[in-house]
């Protein structure tokens, strides 16, 4: 199969460099990063217009081109009406006299980890030039098999949608049953006891673990391991981590620990929470992570980890948070927080509950993973030849 230089099959227009004097809430919406790979985040509005090169409109075919790589690189089609391009983000202009605009995008996402490679900066934040862009090579067959290939892993495409948004809507489930049955943390409506996180249990940092040392392997929980569920009960998919002397017994976690994300590139995972249940099995963690440990019997893990999921809670973590570019928590903002203390017998109704969701959301997660592994060989086919 032939290939071709990306820029001789469009032409790229980069987005406005708008300022955040110019934000406004209302008008047009300035389409940024975020916007492209989370439909639920807000945008920001211009209220004046702006040169026509910068406009975009459903159908559009995007290209973010700076960020944090695995989350922020990646060609996306718009298909929210007319709005403004940001920096940072490349409309791109397809000759569809050569290629068809559904291949070209499955095409550039399965390149996606070779442009990563050839882009500056540090680890947690990466850009391409756009000469470079225009440099990457396009495996182009004639537009006939383009169009059966973007067919075929539209397909593929539509049966991992339909498992992610089976996915989320469980989690839309498990929010919304939480707040019937405990209200809203914050404004606690239900007139719970409030006290304080610090007088039910003890916090401890996880450590920061060297490089390159041997002798005991331990199963190792990072940031990486923190998904959509709410627990973790197999810790035999966890990695393992190399130390020479096993460090005390305060940073192994037991039954029911909770822990939160402290710290991280990508402030999207910071304040996330997790359960963790390793069945007498040696389990450390993150210097990036903090564990709680419940140490009275008035609450239960399940109840906790879904109060600091919700989304009122979670913004009073951010409220109290440090850091500018990377945003963080630590152990006096957890201590300071003040949380609701419903009856323990509605806490375990609400375990029960959690547990029968979180395994259907296992299940779907599995099937999810067999339907991305085909699209991951079906497109690996498609860019070789071979399909």
């Amino acid at each position: 199969m032939k290939s071709v230089r990306f820029g001789d099959l469009c032409k790229l227009q980069n987005g406005r460099a708008f300022k955040p004097e110019e934000w406004s809430e209302a008008g047009t919406p300035i389409v940024r990063i975020q916007n492209l790979n989370d439909e639920t985040k807000p945008f920001n509005y211009c209220s004046f217009d702006v040169e026509k090169r910068f406009w975009i409109d459903s159908g559009d075919l995007l290209f973010s081109w700076s960020g944090t790589p695995g989350t922020s690189f990646g060609a996306f089609f718009w298909n929210r009406g007319k709005g403004f391009l940001n920096q940072h983000i490349f409309r791109v202009d397809v000759n569809e006299k050569l290629v068809d605009r559904k291949y070209l995008r499955y095409a550039l996402n399965s390149l996606i980890l070779k442009i990563i490679d050839q882009a500056h900066g540090g680890v947690g934040l990466k850009h391409i030039t756009k000469g470079k862009l225009e440099e990457v090579q396009i495996p182009l067959p004639s537009l006939e098999a383009q169009r059966r290939i973007a067919s075929i892993l539209d397909k593929a495409d539509e049966l991992r949608q339909k498992r992610q948004q089976a996915i989320e809507k469980l989690d839309q489930l498990l929010q919304a049953t939480f707040i019937e049955m405990f209200g809203d943390p914050v404004s606690n409506p239900k007139g719970w006891k409030i006290d304080s996180l610090n007088n039910y249990g003890s916090y401890k940092n996880g450590l920061n673990f060297g490089k390159g040392e041997s002798g005991v392997k331990v199963l190792y929980l990072g940031v990486g391991d923190f998904k959509q569920l709410s627990r973790i009960d197999d810790v035999s998919k966890l990695s393992t981590i190399d130390l020479n002397e096993l460090p005390s017994v305060d940073y192994f976690i037991k039954n029911g620990d909770l822990l939160f994300v402290r710290s991280n590139g990508n402030k999207e995972l910071v304040g996330r929470c997790i359960a963790v249940y390793p069945n007498e099995k040696l389990v450390t963690y993150s210097g990036f992570c903090i564990k709680y440990r419940i140490e009275k019997s008035e609450l239960t893990s399940s109840y906790l980890v879904h109060l600091f999921r919700a989304k009122s809670f979670k913004q009073t973590i951010f409220d109290g948070g440090q850091g500018a570019n990377i945003q963080n928590i630590n152990q006096q903002l957890l201590a300071r927080l003040k949380i609701p203390i419903p009856p323990k017998d509605l806490q375990e109704k609400w375990s029960k509950i959690l547990l029968s969701i979180e395994d259907q959301k296992q299940k779907l997660y599995k099937q999810l993973d067999i339907q991305n592994q085909l699209f991951s060989s079906l497109q690996n086919q498609a860019f070789s030849g071979n399909l």
